[in-house]
Formats: structure tokens, C-alpha cells, sequence
């Protein structure tokens, strides 16, 4: 068996995909930064070892795998280079490597992670399916007929997949460090599925997606009546959304989702519709559904001394507003505060004001320092730039943190794509003691 070695194995691609070739009995072990991350744990429950990037570790034999974010001169890719190894792409080898099965890719602006591990969940409660989660959660079957997997825009990297199955989520201007405006965004998904081999499944909610033009099918799923699948008499409580779900207005049944908020409805229509294309057994299906227990860093909830703690990845406007109706859904009686640490400096710059119109739906705003990436350590504006145009925002520096306490019984979001999971973790410390 080959054995591969994961230049970048804490990235969440990568932390899934190596959990995957473990899981079929490859040998795997992988290199990084020496900081945590909450992707490698799966790494280490799974005796996956991690060493410190260091050139002395690459040896004979290894098939290099590299993580995107990593250049052709790192240190670790110029040793493989000299001893004459295999180096491959991240997405170049997923690409290869889902051929074997009926694949469905996700992708879309928002919502690509939430849905892939809704999918995965729900295909797994018929039949055999593995899958690659952008939360770091990764899982190989040897019997499996279906793969699943989350299918990133980030510099077109989702060119690299010809699925079986697609399903979009929506498009909307992110990475601006990238794309040049929402034209461009839109380009690289018409490129992306025109690459589907069977059909697309669409939000037909989003207006940009209405525009695809390609030649296998679309069927478009959303809350509006001109959709081919709509979710119709839609109720909540405290622990659970219920929706009739219509094909062409076909009566397919009713399902339950442990899951609040519009996003999170459409995100379940999609997954329902692959499962009906498909013609899974749709109670195992709604069976599964009813037992699924959310994504890393997605509305992960922990109660503290009647304190409401949400961990959520919420980095653009649009997910910031999801997360905070999400909150309110929830806990419609409880006030919602939002902590917020922006990710990169372009995505600040080029978003200002759509971020402080959606902060400005909770009840208070506290604003961490912006930040940066590996791509992108500098730039022309501060986190006082956004506090400037959000009413009664408060910037909340690490050693300040107990301010918060302030607040009694309430809901505290901590959201953004960075490290704002330590202003929660100290928060905790202040309420537990």
C-alpha cells in the first residue's frame, strides 16, 4: 500500500481526506504548523501522526498530497521534489479519487459544509456513503457506493471535479482577494456546472442561479411556489423545523429536522431532492435526519450557568445573518449578542457596510481585531473602520473579556473563520468561576 504523506494535514480538506485514506487502510501521517487546531483531533483519535513541518521528514517511497495553501517552495515540497516523488494537489487528487463512486459534490457561497454533513447523514441511513466535510471530518466505507464531498470556489480549486451530482447553494461575492466581483463568482460556478454529469440541484431562490445555462437537468428546490421542490407548511419549536416537502407538487412527506432557520430548511430540500433522485428509502432517510447532530463549528451550542455559548463559523454578512435569525428561532425570548472577529482584510474592506447591516440585527455588537491569513497578513484598515458605522459597538479585546457578564441569560455568538473560539473559551472561564 502506498504511503501518504500530507504536506498541511490540519487544513480541513486535508484533515478529512486523510481520515478517509485511513479509514480504507492506507498508511497516512502529515505535517503542519505547531499551533492547535479543532480539525486535528479526529487526526489523533485515529492514531494519524503529525509532525512539524521539517524536510528531514519527507522519505523514499511517500506520495506527497500538498494542501492548497502551501507553495512549491516549502521546504517539505522542495526535499520531495529532489527525491524524485509523486506530488499531488489537494483537489487534483480528490478528483482523481472519487471517480470509483456516484459522486455529489456541494458547493455554493454559503451553506457548503452545513449541507455536506446533512447529506452525508441522511444518504447513510440507506445506503453505504463516505464523505468529505470542510469541517475536518472525513470517512472512507470500503462498501460504499456514494461519495459525498464539499466542493470549495476558492480559485476556481472546484474545476478540479466532474460529479455526478451538484448541489449549489447559493452565489454571492466572497473571497475578494480573488474574485473581482459577483460576475466573476458567478463565471466560475456556470464553469463548475457545465463539469456535472447527471444533473444540478439549485436554489431557485437565489436569482444568480436561475441564470445557469447548461445542458443536464436543474431542478431547483426553495420556499417560493416556482420551484420544482418546495417545502410547504413549515413549522417550529424549541427543538425541531418541520416542512412538507412537494416535487412538482407531488406530495413526497413530511420530515423534521433537529435544525432552525430559513438557510437551514433549504439546505434540507437539497439533501431530500438528491435522496429522491436517487430513490432512497425516504423514511430511512427522515429516520436519519431526526438523529443528526450539526457540523463543527456551526451553531455548536454549550449552556453555562444560564449563558447561551454559540460557536459559529459566520464570517460573511450573509452567514452572520443566517446565525443570528438562527438565535432568534431558537431562543426568541433570550438577547442575542454578537462577537465578531472578521477574516482577512479584503473580505473587511470590500464588505464593510453589508457587515455592520448584519451585526446591527443583534441586540449588541463587540468586535475583535481583524484576522489576517495565511495569504494575507497586512492591510489598510482596522477593526475601529467597522466599529465606526455600527451603532453602540464596542471593540473586545481578550484580556477585557469579562464585560460580557454584563449581559444576563443571553444568547453570545462568537463568529468568524479565525481563532475567535478563544475569546469564548475565556468567557467560559470567567462564568464558571
Amino acid at each position: 500500500m502506498t504511503k501518504y504523506y500530507f504536506i498541511g494535514i490540519k487544513g480541513s480538506g486535508m484533515s478529512a481526506l486523510a481520515q478517509i485514506l485511513h479509514d480504507l487502510g492506507h498508511e497516512v501521517i502529515g505535517s503542519d504548523i505547531d499551533k492547535y487546531f479543532f480539525t486535528e483531533q479526529a487526526l489523533i483519535d485515529k492514531g494519524i501522526k503529525i509532525y512539524p513541518f521539517n524536510k528531514d521528514n519527507i522519505k523514499e517511497g511517500y506520495t506527497i498530497i500538498l494542501g492548497n495553501a502551501f507553495p512549491d517552495h516549502h521546504e517539505e515540497v522542495v526535499e520531495a521534489k529532489a527525491l524524485g516523488l509523486e506530488i499531488i494537489r489537494y483537489h487534483d487528487f480528490l478528483g482523481d479519487f472519487m471517480k470509483q463512486y456516484t459522486t455529489v459534490a456541494v458547493t455554493g457561497s454559503h451553506g457548503k459544509t452545513s449541507t455536506t454533513g446533512l447529506l452525508a447523514h441522511a444518504m447513510n441511513g440507506d445506503k453505504a456513503t463516505s464523505f468529505l466535510i470542510g469541517d475536518g471530518t472525513g470517512f472512507g466505507q470500503l462498501n460504499s457506493e456514494y461519495f459525498t464531498f464539499e466542493a470549495c470556489e476558492y480559485r476556481r480549486h472546484f474545476l478540479s471535479y466532474y460529479p455526478d451530482y451538484a448541489i449549489i447553494t447559493n452565489v454571492d461575492f466572497d473571497h475578494p482577494d480573488y474574485f473581482d466581483d459577483i460576475h466573476d463568482v458567478f463565471l466560475a460556478f456556470q464553469q463548475m456546472a457545465e463539469q456535472v454529469n447527471k444533473a444540478l440541484i439549485c436554489c431557485g431562490d437565489d436569482e444568480h442561479l436561475r441564470d445557469l445555462n447548461v445542458t443536464k437537468p436543474i431542478y431547483y428546490y426553495g420556499l417560493n411556489e416556482n420551484n420544482d421542490i418546495i417545502a410547504t407548511n413549515i413549522t417550529h419549536n424549541e427543538s425541531l423545523t418541520s416542512f412538507d416537502m412537494k416535487v412538482n407538487d407531488e406530495l413526497i412527506g413530511r420530515f423534521d429536522i433537529p435544525l432552525h432557520g430559513s438557510h437551514q430548511i433549504l439546505n434540507a430540500l437539497s439533501v431530500l431532492t438528491i435522496c429522491y433522485l436517487e430513490e432512497m428509502d425516504m423514511e430511512k432517510v427522515q429516520k436519519a435526519l431526526l438523529t443528526y447532530g450539526g457540523v463543527k463549528r456551526r451553531f455548536t451550542e454549550k449552556k453555562v450557568n444560564h449563558q447561551v455559548l454559540v460557536d459559529d463559523y459566520a464570517h460573511h454578512p450573509t452567514e452572520i445573518r443566517a446565525t443570528i435569525e438562527t438565535a432568534r428561532k431558537r431562543y426568541p425570548n433570550k438577547e442575542i449578542i454578537a462577537i465578531f472577529q472578521p477574516h482577512t482584510y479584503s473580505r473587511t474592506k470590500a464588505l464593510l457596510n453589508e457587515f455592520a447591516e448584519s451585526l446591527s440585527e443583534a441586540n449588541h455588537v463587540y468586535l475583535c481585531d481583524i484576522f489576517a491569513s495565511a495569504r494575507e497578513a497586512s492591510g489598510d484598515l482596522t477593526i475601529v473602520d467597522l466599529q465606526n458605522i455600527i451603532v453602540n459597538s464596542q471593540v473586545l479585546k481578550l484580556e477585557e473579556v469579562d464585560i460580557l457578564n454584563q449581559h444576563h441569560e443571553a444568547v453570545f455568538l462568537f463568529m468568524g473563520a479565525g481563532d475567535v473560539n478563544k475569546f469564548q473559551s475565556e468567557f467560559e472561564q470567567i462564568i464558571i468561576n
